[in-house]
């Protein structure tokens, strides 16, 4: 390797003792830990937030990293769990196993609407995931998980506006090694690990790692005798390490990992006034318990995901200066979720399922020098190509046309036989007739997008403790969709309006509910027909570019004193609305019957001749987010302690707004949001052995300008409402972490660990326009005993105070007036045994 990487690395290890006391709000010394001996250079010294290898206190990015060692001592199982060590992280499981949402700073979207990519990168060893469900499988062998807040769509080609999750695995070893674990838990919880490394050749090394985790579900569907929430998956993964010469390393790695759970049940937050009609079909509801683990469903959901793929990484110094490193990825995601969506032992929804295939590749490539001067550059590019296909479909169960007709007082069914002659309709059979079984929607979307990017950095390190920095990316992002979606509601499909003015209604008023009877059948038109693109209108395409930049000086005050302060942009791409609720945008569009007098106004879509009967306007996608970023940084590093603080402000143009409207969502942009905060980590260690913990966020979000968002209304429906000047949700204003470990040395080279950590998130707002709020705790701790020939056993426990919040509350599908949520997770606990060697 180069001279200049061992000068580093010297100086790192002559360091340790100092520098790990930098690592945030997860990390701690390990030196004085059996299992850690081996891994303090790995995981303690070194981060690459910034593509390079640098000690967290060089790296000027607010960055927190979690090691190894902290994810095991709190039973971190997956990335929904770390949100517990990292406060500026916000991690939510919805729907299904295969959605989750990360949050950083208050920014983020992404999970359920396939077509929106997050805010939040994912990376995993240096490889872009795309999607949740690419995400939220258990965490590999890892090595440290680092955490960058804020844009960083500089050095990150892809989705990066808010921040970035990079995981870093270990690598294969040239000394056998490996290790095993088994945990037993309360809910029948069993968790195996295990992995194996080391040489097959003198150049060559590899290492293999398997994964099992079951659980029973902690949340009871009564009707059914069954139980939701489970765990239920396993994974594969290996790599080959080939390293021919100093100067050349190659890693291949390959991975598979399976999913078949029962997820996710929720809870009635509150009854509305549909809920008499469900309760006299017979349907039952565990009204208005919003913590409750107690639910109804006609069927268990179905939740069955494959995510696999393969990378490469070649990383050949080219010269003592120069550095190429490229990675090579494909990735698959195999999705298939069914749902009794309604909650309630009536068979109102037969089925609400979605069938998605994801593929992507990625390719990077870039240059580092390592000059001895001034002056160092990094240059690369990135090449992303995406394919998705959806097909999706929400059903009418058995009990649906009944429970309309008890909505209606018996106009739904009442009414049918003259609704139908008056539009010229042949009369109903069973199969046929107004809300009959297995009537409804389906959709099917073809997704593709291309991108690609160059990007840059320059540093200039104008004196021994002054840096410049500059850096930018130059983003090409293109997508292109088609929909082939229809509905058999037949309902739905009957224009109200001409089929009063077929009923001798003058044309003037049939457009108004008080001359015009049928109008009162609206709201049981949920699923009105497509109208399919591209279209005449509208192409489905869209094609963006956008240059991010990043300007920073960095200062050293002393070795243990440094500073920063940074102003970047960063970018996100547009993103399509592949939901049910995918409709022409106003300026193409504007709804209304044509039997109505006057008319609606003249738009492309209608004067094309694409109009369909209860056509809505909406949108069909979100504009490009732009982001900016002013920040000032400081970190410290003492003789057992250490802290980071950083101040900002982060403004958003273009937020990407998606909002459940309880069959499909709302997308749109917030013209403005800001947040104004503060982040602080802090570690002592004020003996061998004891280390302490601290982070505090503080965080002070809005819209500036969001004319076009959407909100619950006093009737608990979703309303297109102003949120200017509005807080946004689910954004705490006050994030606290707090933790601490204990090695105390027994007897010769054993240990006792203690460990703890606790964290708090004060109430936010869970839904605008509801009066709803969640404040959420969590502590974890567990005690081990380490033996000196590698076997280590303890016990654990998460969630120990059991809070009560529900961190998502959204409109009941096919229940107007109701609000569903999701409980939170109850207390786990169990027992584990390891043995490394």
């Amino acid at each position: 390797m180069k001279s200049g990487n061992h000068l580093l690395k010297a100086a790192m290890l002559s360091t340790i003792s100092i520098a790990s006391l930098s690592l945030g709000s997860a990390a701690f010394a390990q030196d004085n830990t059996p299992q850690a001996r081996d891994e303090v250079d790995d995981n303690v010294i070194i981060v690459t937030a910034t593509k390079r290898e640098q000690t967290l206190q060089d790296v000027p990015i607010s960055v927190s990293v979690t090691t190894a060692e902290t994810i095991e001592r709190s039973q971190v199982r997956d990335l929904i769990d770390l949100q517990t060590l990292v406060p500026s992280l916000k991690v939510g499981q919805l729907q299904s196993s295969a959605n989750t949402n990360f949050i950083i700073r208050g920014f983020g979207n992404g999970a359920n609407n396939a077509g929106i990519e997050p805010s939040v990168g994912v990376f995993i060893d240096g490889v872009y995931r795309s999607r949740s469900a690419a995400q939220i499988g258990d965490l590999a062998n890892i090595q440290r998980v680092e955490v960058l807040r804020g844009p960083q769509s500089t050095l990150f080609g892809k989705n990066a506006s808010a921040g970035i999750i990079s995981i870093v695995t270990k690598e294969p070893q040239f000394e056998f090694g490996g290790g095993a674990e088994i945990s037993y838990g309360n809910y029948d919880a069993v968790v195996v690990r295990g992995n194996v490394t080391g040489p097959i050749a003198e150049t060559l090394a590899v290492a293999v790692e398997g994964n099992y985790n079951k659980r029973d579900g902690y949340i009871n569907v009564v009707n059914l005798n069954t139980d939701s929430n489970n765990r239920n998956r396993w994974g594969v993964r290996g790599q080959i390490l080939w390293e021919p010469s100093e100067a050349v390393k190659v890693r291949l790695i390959g991975d598979y990992d399976k999913i078949d759970e029962v997820c996710c049940g929720v809870a009635n937050v509150f009854n509305g006034p549909t809920g008499a009609a469900v309760g006299a079909l017979g349907g039952n509801i565990d009204r208005n318990k919003p913590f409750s683990y107690n639910t109804y469903q006609n069927f268990e959901s179905v939740n069955d995901i494959k995510n696999y793929g393969f990378s490469g990484q070649v990383d050949w110094d080219l010269t003592d200066q120069l550095s190429l490193t490229s990675i090579s990825a494909y990735r698959a995601v195999r999705s298939f979720t069914n749902q009794d969506s309604d909650f309630t032992s009536a068979d109102l929804i037969g089925s609400n399922f979605a069938d998605t295939t994801i593929d992507t590749y990625t390719q990077e490539m870039r240059i580092a020098s390592d000059f001895d001067g001034m002056f160092n550059f990094l240059l690369g590019g990135f090449y992303f190509k995406e394919d998705i296909d959806i097909s999706s479909g929400l059903t009418f169960g058995r009990d649906f046309r009944n429970y309309a007709n008890l909505l209606s007082g018996g106009a739904y069914g009442g009414n049918e036989a003259l609704i139908r002659l008056l539009n010229g309709l042949p009369a109903a059979t069973p199969t046929t007739q107004f809300g009959a079984q297995g009537q409804g929607r389906t959709e099917n979307f073809d997704y593709k997008n291309t991108a690609y990017s160059v990007f840059g950095q320059v540093d200039f390190e104008l004196t021994d403790r002054l840096t410049l920095t500059g850096g930018f990316n130059y983003t090409k992002d293109k997508k292109t969709v088609a929909s082939n979606n229809a509905s058999t509601d037949v309902f739905s499909s009957i224009d109200l309006v001409r089929t009063g003015v077929n009923a001798g209604i003058p044309a003037v008023v049939a457009a108004n509910p008080a001359f015009n009877p049928f109008l009162g059948l609206r709201p049981l038109q949920f699923l009105p027909p497509f109208l399919n693109y591209p279209n005449a209108v509208e192409s489905g395409k869209t094609s963006d570019s956008d240059w991010s930049y990043t300007i920073r000086a960095s200062y050293k005050f002393d070795e243990r004193i440094s500073g920063y302060v940074t102003y970047a942009t960063g970018f996100k791409a547009t993103s399509f609305n592949l939901s049910t609720d995918s409709r022409p945008f106003p300026t193409d569009f504007i709804p209304g019957s044509s039997a109505q007098s006057p008319a609606p106004a003249t738009s492309p879509i209608r004067s094309a001749g694409l109009a369909v009967n209860n056509l809505t306007s909406g949108t069909r996608y979100a504009g490009p987010e732009d982001a900016v970023v002013y920040e000032l940084g400081l970190k410290g590093q003492f003789d057992g302690f250490g802290f980071n603080l950083a101040l900002f402000k982060q403004v958003l143009k273009g937020f990407q707004s998606n909002v459940f409207s309880g069959t499909g969502f709302v997308l749109g942009n917030a013209e403005k949001q800001s947040t104004k905060g503060m982040e602080i980590d802090a570690t002592i260690s004020p003996a061998n052995g004891l280390n302490f913990t601290a982070s505090y966020t503080y965080l002070d979000p809005k819209f500036n300008t969001f004319t076009g968002g959407s909100a619950f209304n006093a009737g608990n429906n979703i309303v297109p409402t102003n949120l200017t000047g509005f807080t946004p949700t689910g954004i705490s204003k006050h994030s606290v972490s707090v933790g601490g470990t204990y090695n105390i040395a027994v007897g010769d080279g054993n240990a006792l660990i203690l460990h703890a950590d606790y964290q708090l998130n004060s109430a936010y707002q869970i839904a605008q326009g509801l009066p709803y709020k969640a404040a959420i705790e969590s502590l974890n701790a567990s005690i081990a005993f380490a033996f000196d020939n590698g076997l280590e056993l303890s016990v654990w426990g998460r969630n120990l105070t059991e809070p009560k919040y529900n961190p998502v509350i959204f409109a009941s599908v096919a229940q107007s007036g109701s609000l569903s949520g999701y409980p939170p997770p109850p207390r786990f606990y169990g027992a584990s045994a390891k043995f490394k060697f």
